[in-house]
């Protein structure tokens, strides 16, 4: 079987604040002399998300922990998952809980390993993987039943997607601002940091090894693309202003997921949209089907 290639985007982005020029000039010194050493601090860095400024549990609901993943649980009826991003917690997806239970359906939100109230992942405290992100999915979804959806939103919906497309069973799926492809990001990253394309090699590479597997593996358009099996039906949604994701994602995501339908909205930015009175409606009517 020929697989699909799927055009990638050129947009340079990442996640990590502006880093000031003196920091970028001292990696860039030390790139020159010890680029091993910059390729080991930048996957620690890259492992590392940021704290999030505000408390992650919703009012209400029944809290959970399932090992060191704490949540909540709230309605009654087929469940929907609600899956963060990176840096925050299931606090985030409090707009999307009231009107789910309204339209009778369970929901139950998380906080991924090293996020919110829940415990340190394998690499310890404050720092987790995307892999380990997509894992905690399927550990909750075991723990509380059948996943009638899965709402994801930023990095969570990336690794909501790659849960699915391993096998995760989803009846149907949201991906909110996704994330594609994380080599896309590797760029952004080193040109934020100084550092050059000689060392971003190595992070790559040490990147791979600590996943466990190559990034090509981890690339949504191009796994969707090549499933060859019927894939659960899928929103995807994304923003022209959004300034952490790429909005171009969500559109190869799209283009790639057999059946998906995409929606971009334009001044809603990467969280603003979780909160957007059309967004909640569109996930609801897709969930409830």
């Amino acid at each position: 079987m020929t697989e699909l290639s799927i055009e990638k985007s050129t947009t340079v982005r990442t996640q990590l604040p502006p880093v000031p020029p003196l920091v970028r000039s001292a990696v860039g010194a030390l790139d020159r002399v010890a680029p091993e050493l910059v390729a080991r601090g930048a996957l620690r860095l890259w492992c590392t998300p940021a704290r999030a400024k505000h408390p992650s549990a919703i009012p209400g609901g029944t809290a959970f922990r399932t090992g060191p993943i704490a949540g909540q649980v709230w309605g009654d009826g087929p469940t929907v998952y609600l899956v963060h991003g990176w840096g925050g917690h299931r606090g985030q997806l409090r707009s999307l809980v009231e009107p789910l239970v309204a339209a009778g359906l369970r929901v139950v939100a998380y906080d991924a390993p090293s996020h919110g109230d829940s415990g340190p992942g394998a690499l310890g405290r404050r720092r987790t993987t995307l892999p380990e992100m997509m894992s905690a999915l399927g550990t909750v979804i075991e723990a509380h039943g059948p996943a009638r959806a899965v709402v994801g939103h930023s990095m969570g919906a990336a690794a909501s997607a790659l849960a699915v497309l391993d096998g995760t069973p989803t009846e149907r799926l949201v991906l909110v601002t996704p994330l594609a492809d994380p080599s896309t990001y590797t760029v952004g990253f080193a040109h934020t940091l100084g550092f050059s394309e000689r060392t971003r090699h190595r992070f790559v590479v040490r990147m791979e090894k600590l996943a466990g597997r190559r990034l090509a593996e981890l690339d949504i358009p191009v796994r969707a693309a090549n499933a060859g099996r019927t894939l659960p039906a899928t929103l995807v949604l994304s923003d022209r202003a959004d300034k952490e994701a790429d909005h171009a994602d969500g559109t190869r995501i799209a283009r790639a997921w057999p059946g998906a339908e995409l929606v971009v909205s334009d001044g809603l930015g990467h969280r603003r949209i979780l909160r957007d009175d059309e967004t909640i409606k569109r996930i609801v009517a897709h969930v409830t089907g």
